[in-house]
């Protein structure tokens, strides 16, 4: 197995509003908020739902490198519920190897509501469920130690039996590749999520605000100043001024695509990723993995949704 994706089981639930909506709701504009089965209910209720599909960053990351042909895994937690079933059925779908054994529980399916402004921005609202419940026994040591390198997200990071989960997986992996996933999980988790980049992780990726917040930077010349001193892979995207990679000393630029008709940011970052692990698990140089990740990037900002297809 290529690669094996570890994070939360999320099924998306797409919506277009108003930036009104937003303000009435108290959300703040392309962060993503955690919120109980209740609150998501009420957001819900007075919307008009675009797409559900088997979502979570890393889920998605693996979907998209299940379509360039790549043998991938996923590990995520699920209710053996009518969502939980249908995550399943949506992974397997895209031949995506899922790893979990569901089983009845008293918490149902994560969902998480995506609400894409007129602008493309998208915020979230992440009812956790079972996903946030997942235990060190859920991770199947085979399929870690079974595949070149693990995908983990840090939606997935919190304290207790999931940060157990999460070390089990590094501790077993042949190679650790994380995303920062939020500038919120970066600002939660910031001493943690800086040991990780800073000492364990093998590969990193974040986007320019992430980076920023997580190393108290005041410039991109820090970072890279940064990423040359503790010498491993960070990958940074920029948005509209392209993305960066930085091993060693050699640092690696590629421009952003011009004059695409963006419609939803949904799953930028996450195809990103699957577009540059792509070509880095191929032996394709890192300057060329970028360029792969900005294709599947531009490709899913021009449709609504995660998915290419």
């Amino acid at each position: 197995m290529k690669v094996l994706g570890i994070g939360n089981a999320i099924v998306d639930v797409i919506c277009k509003v108003d930036e009104n909506f937003l303000t009435k709701n108290n959300l703040t504009k392309s962060s993503m908020k955690l919120v109980d089965e209740v609150e998501f209910k009420k957001l819900l209720s007075n919307l008009k739902i675009e797409q559900t599909v088997a979502g979570g960053s890393v889920a998605n990351s693996m979907v998209g490198l299940s379509q360039l042909k790549n043998k991938v895994s996923f590990i995520g937690k699920i209710n053996d519920d009518k969502l939980g079933k249908s995550y399943e059925e949506s992974l397997t779908t895209e031949n995506v190897n899922f790893c979990y054994k569901k089983k009845s529980e008293n918490i149902p399916t994560g969902t998480c509501l995506i609400l894409v402004t007129p602008d493309s921005e998208r915020t979230m609202c992440t009812f956790l469920g079972i996903a946030g419940k997942i235990t060190p026994d859920d991770i199947d040591d085979s399929a870690v130690k079974n595949s070149e390198m693990v995908f983990l997200e840090g939606y997935l990071w919190d304290e207790g039996e999931p940060k157990a989960a999460f070390d089990k997986a590094m501790r077993l992996a042949k190679k650790s590749v994380m995303t920062l996933s939020d500038k919120f999980c970066v600002e939660r988790h910031k001493k943690s999520f800086f040991d990780l980049v800073k000492n364990k992780l093998d590969i990193a990726f974040a986007n320019e605000k992430e980076i920023i917040e997580l190393i108290n930077a005041k410039s991109m010349e820090e970072v890279i100043t940064f990423a040359k001193q503790i010498n491993k892979l960070l990958v940074i995207t920029r948005s509209d001024k392209g993305s960066i990679a930085i091993q060693g000393n050699y640092v690696y630029e590629c421009e952003a695509r011009k004059k695409l008709k963006i419609v939803d940011l949904t799953g930028a970052g996450d195809l990103f990723a699957a577009g540059f692990l792509h070509g880095y698990i191929n032996n394709v140089p890192i300057d060329k993995s970028l360029h792969k990740g900005t294709e599947m990037a531009s490709k899913i900002i021009q449709k609504i949704g995660a998915r290419l297809s």
